[in-house]
């Protein structure tokens, strides 16, 4: 018989948005009538249709695959030329960042990615990550074996935990101690807090100091609206010798049944090993791809690359501005009913403060039930999220202002 991996067994009962689906489940299935009125503020989840602009590029693609002369096979595993050289210049070459091409690599995603690194990275490393954030950093460094025992608040040993409270603006402060590996998301979710070039700058300086390797998940940038936000790690000198970005499609561009996003390995980035030698990651990242994987499929690189048309980034910014609208009317609301929120100018998401001292998944029950309403429970993004829910933005607008008004029953 075969053996399993028993860091799996260390995991909590279920991933967190598999748990909430389980829970609207049991809850339509009880309650038909109310089944009918339920409205999903959940999952991170896209509802409008994809971009013209990349729907008639995969159209034209798959029509290439259809005749001989066009036809194409395996790709490059890194990823097409003419999608990394348009990333490369469009989200950083224009903005006056030093980015090669070869230092793209396209993916299924940048939650794919946030596991995917962990395959070049060495397991004494001392993680640190963000509470609360997206649950993905830790349930892979969970699966990758990089914890011990779970606690009785549901966090590992092994973790450094970097509370983001509303006293910090949900940005985490440095740590006194040393880390080998830090996790940063911005805009966060799912606070959707957003960090200054001052607190990236100091976070560059830590890695700098501390020989540390900053993961910085940029998959809502594109949401950024106030200026002088950073987009990207990159901006801030010194962070190509310390910092790997990841970006998606998925929230920009519609993309999260599609399927495509990137990852940035600039190759001044160095890693050391047990004996102290220092060596780029870049060459371990590619070997790792050119292994494992056949990067994404043709029809969709030529998509994504159709995002970056002027006729691409008129759409996707139309999607981008119909969410924020969506986020403007809900962050309302919940200050109408007395809640306090936060969130929902930089990002798609509300991160909002549960009303009557109710815990984060009372707070869930309650909504499911009185108003048919599906948030996220705080507590599933760490022991600091304990208090809060998360309302998701994604949505149409009949559904965003439906759910407005049924808040104003919370008052």
């Amino acid at each position: 018989m075969a053996y399993l991996n028993e860091n799996y067994l260390k995991l909590q009962a279920g991933y967190l948005f598999p748990e909430i689906a389980r829970r609207v489940h049991e809850f339509c299935e009880a309650n038909p009538q109310a089944a009918k009125r339920v409205i999903r503020c959940g999952i991170g989840d896209v509802t409008e249709p994809l971009p013209r602009a990349a729907i008639d590029a995969m159209k034209r693609a798959v029509d290439e695959l259809g005749k001989r002369e066009t036809f194409r096979g395996y790709g490059p595993e890194q990823g097409y030329e003419f999608l990394r050289s348009t990333i490369a210049q469009h989200d950083y070459r224009d903005r006056n960042i030093d980015i090669a091409d070869d230092e793209i690599f396209i993916s299924d995603g940048s939650k794919c990615d946030c596991g995917y690194i962990l395959d070049i990275l060495g397991d004494q490393n001392k993680v640190a990550i963000p509470d609360p954030v997206y649950p993905v950093y830790v349930d892979t460094n969970v699966m990758a074996g990089h914890t011990s025992r779970v606690k009785s608040d549901g966090s590992y040993e092994n973790i450094l935990y970097l509370p983001c409270t509303a006293d910090n603006g949900f940005v985490p402060e440095r740590p006194r101690e040393h880390v080998d590996l830090i996790y940063l998301c911005f805009p966060n979710n799912p606070t959707g807090a957003v960090a200054s070039r001052e607190q990236l700058s100091s976070w560059v300086e830590y890695a700098r100091e501390h020989e540390a390797l900053l993961l910085f998940d940029a998959a809502y940038e594109a949401y950024i609206s106030q200026p002088g936000v950073p987009h990207s790690i990159f901006e801030i000198p010194g962070a190509r010798e310390c910092a790997v970005e990841l970006r998606s499609f998925s929230k920009s561009g519609g993309f999260t049944g599609v399927r495509c996003g990137f990852t940035v390995m600039p190759k001044t980035l160095l890693a050391k090993t047990e004996s102290g030698k220092k060596m780029p990651l870049h060459p371990l990242w590619h070997r790792r791809w050119s292994t494992k994987a056949n990067s994404v499929s043709y029809p969709v690189q030529r998509g994504a690359e159709a995002l970056y048309t002027p006729a691409g980034g008129e759409q996707v910014r139309a999607l981008i501005d119909h969410y924020m609208g969506n986020a403007r009317i809900l962050r309302a609301a919940a200050a109408e009913a007395g809640m306090t929120a936060f969130g929902g100018i930089n990002a798609p998401y509300i991160w909002v403060k549960t009303p009557d001292g109710l815990t984060s998944w009372q707070m869930f029950d309650r909504m499911l039930r009185d108003l048919n309403v599906v948030i996220t429970p705080g507590s599933g993004f760490g022991a600091q999220g304990e208090g809060y829910f998360r309302i998701s933005a994604f949505n149409s607008r009949d559904n965003a202002e439906e759910v407005a008004r049924r808040l104003e029953r919370l008052c």
